[in-house]
């Protein structure tokens, strides 16, 4: 695929067909896989010359015999909890005072089925510092598959989050809907773009900027794996994204791009790296694991430009909100 066409790629988007609640999937069919035909002679090329890193990389010891197809457990949305952290307690869940515990005691109002919650290495608001000791401390929480960021959240909002934004936003079961182009734009006619979803809850609430967002577990205390790894994978998402223009930093609010957020554990440590992949413009989500730094020129080339996977057998599972697919 040229180089100019994986850039266009970051701010077009594809019509979806019309879909119906999701449908059980094979890790090939989930999916479309890399062919020579379509993708070219080196689609399934991995960096076996990578930097130093790459070979010690392979010591930090990642079970490689298992079967990770449908390894996901079904989740119907996915909350990103901004801490500016890198690491946590085991479980984020029971940290004192946060969104993360306000959110898992507030699961018995959830209407649209399991939601899974995660701490982020997102950039906390400076209401976040400024608040006194005993004062609730307000962060920035990212809602998916919706692609929304609500502002100013404290752990009194945990109830409000719930019944007025992920119980009346879309799943990983909804069919991909599409807002029509602007057809006083040249050329406009031909496309569409997502649909965003517009709450009308009394947080401030905006879309997500970013096409691509791209979760890797950095969860250290969980395991020293994850830790070592999530890192790496960092640099050398940067490395691939920066020359064609789609790297996006924490502080880059410019639409489009990717971004790369360290999340805590997602299960299955021991296939470190684990990498989630949401892709906007077809409402997928991708597990993968294994994740090595000779993987990600692929992994940008056809994964996050035409949501194609260079190795099924990397496949943990996921949805395709486009096709109406998922692994569960």
């Amino acid at each position: 695929m040229p180089l100019a066409a994986l850039k266009r790629v970051a701010t077009s988007f594809l019509t979806p067909r019309n879909g119906s609640p999701s449908s059980a999937a094979g890790p090939e069919s989930l999916f479309p896989v890399v062919t020579v035909e379509e993708d070219g002679e080196d689609c399934n090329h991995d960096c076996d010359a990578c930097p130093g890193y790459g070979r010690a990389f392979d010591k930090i010891g990642v079970e490689t015999s298992d079967k990770l197809w449908g390894q996901v457990k079904k989740y119907s949305t996915h909350v990103v909890v901004a801490t500016g952290e890198n690491d946590w307690i085991r479980d984020v869940e029971e940290i004192k005072g946060s969104v993360m515990r306000a959110l898992a005691n507030e699961k018995a109002s959830l209407e649209s089925g399991r939601m899974m919650i995660s701490a982020s290495d997102q950039p906390v608001p400076e209401a976040y510092h400024e608040a006194k000791d005993g004062e609730e401390k307000p962060t920035t929480v990212l809602l998916l598959p919706a692609f929304v960021v609500v502002e100013e959240v404290k752990p009194s909002d945990a109830q409000t989050i719930i019944t007025e934004y992920v119980n009346k936003g879309p799943t990983t079961d909804t069919p991909l809907e599409t807002a029509p182009a602007d057809k006083s734009v040249e050329g406009a006619a031909e496309e569409t773009t997502p649909a965003f979803t517009a709450f009308t809850g009394p947080l401030k609430s905006h879309s997500y900027p970013h096409s691509f967002l791209i979760l890797i577990c950095s969860h250290r205390h969980r395991d020293a794996r994850c830790g070592i790894s999530a890192p790496i994978l960092r640099k050398e998402f940067e490395k691939h994204l920066r020359p064609l223009g789609l790297w996006r930093d924490h502080t880059d609010t410019r639409p489009g791009g990717a971004s790369v957020v360290f999340i805590n554990h997602v299960g299955g440590h021991k296939y470190s790296a684990n990498v989630i992949i949401y892709r906007k413009e077809d409402g997928q989500g991708m597990w993968l694991a294994r994740v090595a730094p000779k993987h990600v020129e692929g992994i940008v080339k056809h994964t996050l430009a035409k949501g194609r996977v260079v190795h099924p057998d990397m496949v943990r599972g996921g949805f395709n909100r486009k096709e109406g697919l998922a692994s569960w």
